[in-house]
């Protein structure tokens, strides 16, 4: 019956190619530029970042990473973004609290100091990542320049290649891009079938990732150690790992309201912002180093010597990376959160391993970046793509589907790491 069912089912007409072809242009311009953006406030970033924790503390003769001087830099930070958002026109964007991946359109004017406090954050070495701010000055570029070279495609078009190919650059693959925007699409009425409306989005994603590539060479893959086909230790560990990250990433969802508001309450943003950096060097002396910056470069040094800390200690990581997350999101420093939420859920991967040695390493780590993912993300797809990216083998990704229902029912209808306006939280 349902077989028969769905053959009379009408299937949604296709987009007919010649309706689809003009796309293309547009849609690869758009992720070559969107991904030249990305890259070059990333190594603009890069370049302050060795300044500020390589040169002038050589040159004052103080420890690059000692506990003053991440102290000094992370409130300086904090202090100079804060002179961003209350002087500079448009005062770099709405509240980061307020933001997700779905990005706002943003007057021309709001753009410069966005990406100037986006800049000045990932070399100063709060926890968070370059995705919000990105997205959305690629956006209200592709829509305002689009705007003007074919003011009849619809504003959404120009978002949807915007946002694609700014996140094909972040990942190096156009695939996560069709996953957020698959996910995008449930539930809503389009025209034609689901790939005629993917179609130009992936273009510009494949644009994207395909600059990136060319230029940075972007990667994930962790090279932990190798993990073969998969054994009912390693299904339970994974049913065990990614609920504990969900519950983890939620405990910060829960205090996200909260500590925003506590921020809020201090009214100005040379307030906030140095409160912020205060709260984050004390962070830093807690947890070291490695719980600075996004931390994409250092789940690697994380995972290179997955025997080479106690339970404990990464443990200890964890949670203070998942605080310096909470806090910096919450005082107003401009960023995304997924980067930040893949090194929680790496460190309390090898906390697993070294608490139960039996737990392979690629197995703890995947199943917790997946677990704290899905708390603080929300997006199913790309907790489950990145969880997946992060260990080459085949044979994790099964383990990661099953693991994903139990953290899905733990985090599914609560609230988001995601704000309103008027600061409750998003469900």
């Amino acid at each position: 019956m349902a077989q028969d069912s769905a053959r009379q089912a009408p299937s949604a007409p296709a987009t007919p190619a010649r309706a689809l072809l003009p796309t293309v242009v547009p849609a690869l311009l758009v992720g070559v530029a969107a991904s030249l953006v990305l890259l070059g406030v990333s190594a603009a970033a890069e370049e302050l970042q060795d300044v500020l924790w390589q040169d002038v503390p050589d040159a004052l003769g103080v420890g690059r990473y000692s506990v003053p001087w991440m102290f000094a830099v992370l409130v300086a930070t904090g202090i100079a973004v804060g002179l961003v958002v209350w002087k500079v026109p448009g005062h770099a964007g709405p509240d980061p609290a307020t933001t997700g991946l779905d990005a706002p359109v943003l007057p021309p004017a709001v753009l410069p100091g966005l990406l100037l406090a986006a800049a000045l954050m990932l070399a100063g070495g709060p926890s968070l990542g370059p995705e919000n701010p990105i997205i959305a000055v690629n956006v209200s570029l592709a829509v305002l320049l689009g705007a003007r070279a074919a003011p009849r495609t619809p504003e959404r078009a120009w978002v949807a290649l915007a946002e694609a190919a700014t996140i094909g650059a972040l990942f190096g693959t156009p695939v996560a891009a069709a996953l957020v925007i698959s996910e995008a699409l449930a539930g809503q009425r389009i025209k034609g079938r689901l790939w005629d409306s993917l179609f130009a989005p992936l273009a510009a994603a494949g644009a994207g990732a395909l600059t990136a590539s060319l230029v940075a060479e972007p990667g994930f893959d962790l090279h932990l150690p190798p993990f073969g086909r998969p054994g009912w230790g390693d299904l339970l560990a994974a049913l065990v790992i990614a609920p504990a990250g969900a519950l983890l990433g939620m405990c910060a969802v829960h205090a996200f309201p909260y500590v925003h508001g506590a921020f809020r309450r201090l009214r100005h943003p040379m307030l906030m912002l140095p409160a912020g950096g205060v709260v984050l060097g004390a962070l830093a002396a807690l947890g070291g180093h490695l719980t600075l910056f996004k931390g994409l470069d250092e789940i690697a040094v994380l995972a290179h010597d997955p025997e080479g800390r106690s339970a404990g200690g990464f443990a200890t990581m964890a949670v203070v990376k998942l605080a310096a997350l909470l806090v910096a999101a919450s005082c107003g420093f401009r960023g995304g959160r997924i980067f930040p939420a893949v090194f929680v859920g790496t460190a309390l991967g090898l906390c697993a391993h070294a608490l139960v040695p039996g737990v392979h390493p690629a197995v703890g780590v995947s199943a917790g970046v997946l677990g704290v993912l899905l708390a603080v993300t929300r997006q199913g797809w790309v907790s489950l793509f990145v969880a997946a990216v992060l260990v080459a083998s085949p044979g994790i990704l099964t383990l990661l589907c099953l693991a994903s229902l139990p953290a899905w029912l733990l985090v599914t209808g609560r609230p988001q790491m995601q704000l309103r306006a008027d600061g409750s939280a998003v469900r």
